[in-house]
């Protein structure tokens, strides 16, 4: 069948042609975005740590940094025979992190306390025990309370309240 030069039989052509290129493009595209997608922005992670204390009686942190900001932290404290270990991380089931400005505020689960971690231009990071459960994380009657500072570069925390018996 010809219509003006035209059959049919090329018009069929000239659309699967054309489905053909559009799809490759569709899918060029697809894969671009997907590729750009996949790349995730450079994370600069680094660790703190320091201790404060003697081997019978001492507390000690450990930071984890992404783009300057904390991402994780585990504590430990020791007055022999006792110990106390928590470790809290952005997105586990055990914690809620909020930031605003230079303060990131952690809420524990089941009303166990929460951290409020003050960040001074990256270079000092003062953490604020409130009311964190000892029996849960430490396995002893009472609340652990004060703050613990850590600093870029200094191997020496800054303790005030958190070794407190509470007694």
């Amino acid at each position: 069948m010809r219509h003006e030069g035209i059959t049919i039989e090329t018009i069929r052509v000239t659309l699967v042609v054309c489905c053909v290129l559009s799809f490759a493009a569709a899918s060029e595209g697809a894969v671009a975005a997907e590729n750009r997608a996949a790349r995730p922005a450079a994370r600069k992670v680094e660790k703190l740590a320091c201790a404060l204390g003697t081997h019978d009686s001492h507390a000690r942190i450990a930071v984890e940094l992404v783009n300057g900001r904390v991402n994780r932290f585990a504590y430990y404290s020791i007055w022999k025979p006792r110990t106390c270990s928590m470790e809290v991380e952005r997105g586990d089931f055990y914690s809620r992190w909020e930031d605003t400005g230079s303060v990131t505020v952690v809420t524990l689960v089941e009303d166990t306390g929460g951290f409020l971690i003050g960040h001074e231009a990256g270079k000092r990071f003062h953490f604020i025990f409130r009311e964190i459960d000892r029996m849960r994380y430490c396995g002893m009657e009472g609340k652990v309370s004060g703050s613990l500072t850590i600093a870029r570069g200094e191997p020496r925390c800054v303790l005030d309240g958190v070794m407190d018996t509470g007694e």
